[in-house]
Parts: C-alpha cells; structure tokens; sequence
C-alpha cells in the first residue's frame, strides 16, 4: 500500500518537474473539480450493504467505515459528502454515467477495473476468504467443486468463484449472503475476510474459515473518473494526512476493531 502511495506522490511530482503537458491538467479535468468545488458538495457512492465497512442503520442512515473515510476525506477538502447507495453490480457503470463522483465502497483495485477508473489509495488491505458452518463436511478447497458457493454480485469474487468453475449463487450483499448461508440455501461463501468475520462477530453466526486458500492481499481503493489528476491528487493527499495524523486510526478501531492499512 505504502508503495502504491508513494510511486503516486512521486509521479505528480515528476510531472510537475519535467513538463507543462503534466501540470496543466485537460479542461475536463479542471471542470470536474471545480464543478464540486462549485457545488460544495462531493457525492460518494457505496452498496449500504457491507456491513460494518458500510450499512443502513435503525435511523436510515448509512454509517461504516467506508462513509467514515469519505466524509474524513471531504472535509478535509474544504466540501460536504452526500452518500449515494446503489447496486454494486452496477456501481461502476453509474460512476462513469456521472451519477456520483467517486466510490468510496471497499473496492478491490484489480487491473480490470484500473483500466476504466482511476483509483486513490488503497486506504486498506484484506484478503478473499472461503467460510462454511462450523460442522461442514467442507474442510477444504478442493471440496467447493461439488458444493453452492455464494457470492455478492458484481465483486472479485464472483469472478474468482467462476473462474473456478464452482456453482455459484450471487446475492445484493453480505448481509443476505450470511442469511444464507445460516439458512443452509449455499454449503460456502466467498468475501472479504475481515468484512465477513466482524460481521459474523456482530451477529452471532458461528461460521468456520476455510484454512487452505492461498489468496494475494487485496488493497480497496476509492475509484474516480479517469482523466482528473487534480481531484485524484487532493483526495490522496487528504487520505495521507489522516492516515499521518491518527484520524484513520480513530476511525478504524471505531468501526472494524483496529488498523487495517
């Protein structure tokens, strides 16, 4: 993560040494952050069902770590945050739509989605799990090939889970792929490990991690419309500040129980 930042930092800073081409941003690119700048207000989009990372609570309100991180980054910007929520199959195709302008939603980077946004951050790591009932007959990977794996729709995993040839159900999000899971309607699920074991935690789901996944660590970054290095470079910028100044600390153990950098 720490490399991705600073490989960032030092791009924007040789591009401001070595040309005028790299510090003159394209029209568009100015429009677009002086359009927020405008506006006062920079609107961040998120499924509002990842618990705890994001999720609607008793008052209708969503709350999380990810809202917790983009209104940090906003104010900090000199703007007001306004949450949009949204399918997040479809959450990358209402960015480029102008729908909102930035997804601040625990998004894995994958080099897929680097090729049609532009990604601040990563602002945490995590790794992909597989998790059954404690009990299971299923102790291993190699055993998912005949078992109902579930999966969030429009994630890595979905992907992933494919990939593997496995028969997949999909799901809206990680509240309702625990449900089945308790319910007994899929044998795995596939998530986020971190996501998926605090919510489990809150719940009282008594789910078993499957040992055996070899899985690479797997940054989230906050996506933004490609083409606008001033806005890509303000949002970094913020993000460091408060990872530097124990802000992203507050907010880690507030909401996920820790630092997850």
């Amino acid at each position: 993560m720490l490399k991705r930042r600073a490989l960032l930092m030092a791009a924007l800073a040789a591009g401001t040494v070595l040309g005028t081409i790299s510090v003159v941003p394209s029209a568009a690119s100015a429009e677009e952050l002086d359009t927020i700048r405008e506006k006062g207000v920079i609107r961040i989009a998120m499924s509002g069902a990842y618990p705890p990372f994001n999720f609607v609570n008793e008052q209708n309100q969503v709350v999380g770590f990810d809202p917790a991180v983009g209104t940090e980054i906003a104010k900090r910007m000199g703007l007001e945050v306004e949450i949009v929520t949204t399918a997040w199959d479809g959450i990358i195709g209402g960015l480029l739509a102008n729908k909102y302008d930035a997804i601040v939603g625990s998004m894995s980077i994958t080099e897929e989605r680097d090729k049609v946004v532009d990604f601040v951050g990563p602002y945490y790591t995590t790794k992909r799990a597989v998790f059954t009932k404690s009990g299971s007959p299923i102790t291993s990977v190699s055993q998912l090939g005949d078992a109902r794996v579930g999966v969030t729709l429009g994630e890595t995993h979905e992907q992933w889970a494919r990939e593997q040839g496995y028969s997949i159900r999909t799901y809206k999000g990680l509240p309702e792929l625990l449900l089945e899971l308790e319910n007994g309607r899929v044998d795995a699920i596939v998530n986020d490990s971190i996501a998926a074991i605090l919510a489990m935690k809150e719940i009282g789901y008594d789910f078993v991690m499957v040992p055996d996944l070899e899985t690479d660590v797997i940054g989230a970054g906050i996506a933004i419309r490609e083409g606008n290095p001033q806005l890509m470079a303000e949002m970094q910028a913020a993000l460091d500040a408060m990872m530097e100044d124990g802000t992203y600390l507050k907010i880690a153990e507030e909401w996920v129980g820790g630092d997850i950098r």
